[in-house]
């Protein structure tokens, strides 16, 4: 899931053991619900649900992936098998759309998508919906801020607080300090998470509108735009200029926080993920304990000044195997593992922002996370990756065509992009 997270390590894992229920039929039990997860912490929410459930239902917890891949690659393995052992998975949700096209999922009903849609947050709830049918339920949210080393403002000649910066202003601002930019510019789905951050703010789209009721042969590509040559000079200018991070290529979430934390780092994106980190870096030595003090931030970069940005969105949603025996049982076991303690407790916890706008208003997740305010402006404004059914060849020509980021043409990419794009769809190229 575009890691937005970290692995908690094995403690949450032993936990998950102590969830599984020896009811003893050959699938695990009538009341015993496999739970695919893709985070460590959700194991903790699942056995308190276990408990305060009576006996109503326990779970089987199985761990996917680290990786968005990888953990696409086992659930299409599982649910194109119609492995009947999975109940509840958890679906990044770039690729729900994909398993419910496929009609791997259980469809929420007219009642029940009420229910988990009540309260959300738009950008998670847009990301669990496709063809107007709420297909998971959002665990949480997720968006990327600017964060900023505020001793190098001054230097810079930029300064977040004072309102919306462009990624220009940063670029040259971070030249001038001698500091850097931290993004991802790693061929994977991060760095696809940036194409469409930028298109997006930029006013444009990777797809055309409709493109989710065609056939993929049909799907036209929208990057051969202006909002797409935007995109390409931003990447292409921030790569090759000195405010690049060493490595800037293959850098992840983590490499990024990296760059900041080091002593020229200046400017990052990155999800809320990284406050939390950085008390982990401080605990552990590598950071000084007055770190934190120094970082202050903001709303994404805009591309234009006059054109509020639309942030990163990612999170995490619910999904019921449409091949479950005990579908039934598990919508009521999503109805305590998605509530609002545990969306509390799992953005506490895995420090992963929570899909309900109320969670923020909590008096501890405001203190955990001083900028709740802006981790929930973000996530009301961000704009999903596409929802499609043919999101893997999406993803997979769209990190093709913009890597690496500092051979970006403003006059070649988008053309080339949208090209290879409609062609991967086609079936007339391989990516």
């Amino acid at each position: 899931m575009v890691l937005e997270k970290k692995s908690r390590g094995l403690a949450a894992l032993l936990l998950a053991a102590s969830v599984v229920s020896g009811c003893g039929d050959g699938d695990g039990g009538s009341t015993t619900l496999t739970y695919y997860i893709a985070d460590a912490a959700q194991a903790e929410v699942a056995a308190r649900c276990s408990a305060e459930s009576g006996g109503a239902y326990t779970f089987n917890v199985q761990r996917l992936p680290n990786t968005a891949a990888g953990g696409r690659e086992q659930l299409l393995r599982r649910l194109a098998a119609e492995d009947r052992s999975l109940d509840i998975v958890s679906v990044d949700p770039p690729f729900m759309a994909e398993f419910a096209n496929a009609g791997f999922l259980r469809p929420f009903t007219a009642a029940e998508r009420e229910q988990f849609s009540a309260g959300v947050l738009d950008g998670p709830l847009k990301q669990s919906t496709f063809r107007d049918t709420l297909w998971s339920a959002p665990l949480y949210g997720n968006t990327q801020l600017l964060w900023y080393r505020k001793s190098v403002l001054a230097k810079a000649g930029v300064d977040p607080s004072a309102g919306p910066v462009t990624w220009d202003q940063l670029i040259q601002g971070a030249t001038r300090a001698g500091v850097t930019v931290a993004a991802q510019g790693r061929r994977n789905e991060s760095l696809m998470v940036w194409v469409n951050a930028l298109v997006s703010s930029a006013g444009g789209a990777i797809l055309q509108p409709g493109s989710e009721n065609v056939p993929a042969a049909e799907v036209k590509g929208g990057l051969n735009t202006e909002a797409g040559a935007q995109a390409a000079r931003i990447m292409h200018d921030l790569a090759v200029s000195p405010a690049a991070p060493a490595g800037f290529s293959t850098a992840g979430e983590e490499d990024s926080r990296a760059a900041f934390q080091a002593a020229d780092g200046g400017f990052m994106v990155n999800w809320p993920y990284v406050w939390a980190a950085f008390d982990s870096a401080v605990e552990e030595g590598s950071l000084p304990a007055n770190f934190k003090d120094d970082v202050g931030w903001a709303a994404y970069p805009r591309v234009d000044a006059g054109t509020g940005s639309a942030a990163p969105s990612g999170g995490l949603g619910l999904s019921i195997s449409a091949f479950s025996s005990r579908q039934d049982l598990a919508v009521q076991a999503i109805r305590c593992l998605a509530n609002e303690r545990s969306q509390k407790d799992f953005m506490k916890t895995a420090g992963n922002p929570a899909a309900l706008a109320s969670v923020f208003d909590d008096p501890e997740i405001r203190q955990l996370f001083p900028m709740a305010d802006e981790i929930r402006t973000g996530l009301d404004a961000a704009t999903p990756r596409p929802v499609s059914p043919y999101y893997g060849d999406v993803t997979g020509s769209i990190q093709s065509a913009f890597h690496p980021p500092g051979d970006l043409s403003p006059q070649t990419t988008p053309e080339a992009a949208n090209d290879l794009l409609e062609d991967v769809l086609s079936n007339k190229r391989l990516i």
